[in-house]
């Protein structure tokens, strides 16, 4: 089947600001961040944003945000909780630049423990994020409820989401709808060839987590050379832990009538859906 592009498509070929940031930051042929030390990571150029390519694109800092949380709990006495609810808050200009990254356990507890993430650029804070971990069970008796489980990934054609956006995570992306997107509608599969840290493992979740927030990109309503619609915060709640390499999100995005919108995503993997997503969007026109 051949996927034609949203049509709200605009053409991205040659980009003169992605260009200017490979000739400044590692072009690393496989990861998303360097490690510098324990708690520094040094994007590299597939990190670059799409609104901007000399900011990081907030979605491989969200995985990087939760591999540090998951290095922080390897580093304590195995308790059997899962995380069940990630929220991640944009503070500011996510400068391409490194990064680091602090975690504490601010809430500890045997069934229910809260942890908080901050991860800072130049020292100032640009991201925080509190981790939810639940005590796991076995439900399955009475599992149910979800929405039916999408077209599996290997079925479909790929789709240049790089005709809309430009940056490196964008274009380090595989994606495959399952069918046109539309103006403020659109079903995919997201995965990458990319480690999100190079030579470092990553947990299934930190990989799933890395993709969500390019939920807001696949079913843009209006052109983003035209209006302006960035996030401000990321939202996940997980009925299931994600596996596999693919992230699946069925999304849709409404636009109020007074400069602000809601992205809200359907999460799925290849075996069914695990969860939900929401991002706050502040809606306005590009400057003339």
């Amino acid at each position: 089947m051949r996927i034609r592009s949203a049509s709200v498509a605009v053409p991205a070929p040659q980009d003169p600001a992605l260009s200017a940031v490979r000739g400044q930051h590692p072009v690393s042929p496989g990861s998303y961040y360097e490690r510098i030390d324990e708690h520094r990571y040094k994007p590299t150029d597939h990190a670059s944003g799409a609104w901007d390519p000399a900011e990081q694109h907030v979605s491989p800092l969200a995985g990087l945000i939760v591999h540090t949380i998951d290095q922080h709990v390897a580093g304590q006495p195995d308790s059997g909780l899962t995380v069940a609810r990630l929220g991640f808050d944009i503070l500011g200009r996510l400068a391409l630049g490194e990064c680091e990254i602090r975690v504490e356990t601010i809430r500890p507890g045997r069934t229910i423990e809260l942890l908080e993430a901050v991860a800072l650029i130049a020292g100032r804070p640009v991201v925080t994020a509190r981790a939810w971990r639940l005590a796991s069970c076995d439900t399955t008796a009475v599992a149910g409820g979800g929405a039916e489980a999408l077209t599996p990934p290997g079925a479909l054609a790929s789709w240049p989401l790089h005709s809309v956006w430009p940056g490196g995570y964008i274009a380090s992306l595989d994606v495959r709808p399952l069918a046109p997107p539309r103006p403020g509608r659109a079903t995919a599969w997201i995965s990458t060839g990319l480690d999100l840290v190079a030579g470092e493992p990553s947990s299934p979740l930190a990989s799933y987590v890395a993709l969500v927030d390019t939920a807001n990109g696949i079913a843009a309503r209006q052109s983003p050379t035209a209006w302006m619609f960035p996030n401000v915060d990321l939202t996940i709640h997980l009925h299931r832990r994600p596996e596999g390499r693919w992230t699946g999100l069925d999304t849709t995005v409404t636009f109020g009538p007074s400069g602000h919108g809601v992205t809200s995503t359907v999460l799925h993997d290849t075996a069914g859906p695990v969860g939900h997503a929401q991002q706050i969007l502040t809606v306005r026109p590009q400057p003339s």
